[in-house]
């Protein structure tokens, strides 16, 4: 027989923005913000749920970015989170920047996307 290897829990790599990528959703950045939070602190979505007093099919649908989750609900699960408003809104917009940083902007470093500043 073989043996079961647990699947691990790495941060998804974005991928490289393209020019005709559609700007993104806040509710699907900030889903995906909570959702890496959540494995950050190795919780399932039932116990992340529980302490924010959400139905765990609700904060699924909130991390996959379907739910336009209301300033209560976000504080909720924020708080579940044990992070700040500002922390979350502030990892959410940073990657809105990045997400809709213009290609020419971008610059090859080592295999790592780095920005280029214009005189």
């Amino acid at each position: 027989m073989t043996d079961i290897a647990p699947f691990s829990r790495a941060p998804r790599l974005p991928r490289r923005p393209q020019p005709s990528d559609p700007e993104p959703l806040w509710r699907q950045l900030l889903g995906d913000q909570l959702r890496r939070r959540r494995h950050e602190r190795e919780e399932t979505l039932t116990e992340t749920a529980e302490k924010a007093g959400v139905s765990p099919q609700y904060l699924s649908e909130v991390e996959r970015g379907l739910k336009e989750p209301s300033s209560e609900m976000i504080a909720a699960i924020s708080g579940a989170l044990e992070t700040s408003l500002i922390e979350l809104t502030s990892a959410v917009a940073d990657e809105l920047r990045t997400a809709m940083a213009p290609a020419s902007a971008l610059v090859s470093n080592g295999g790592r996307a780095a920005f280029a500043l214009a005189a």
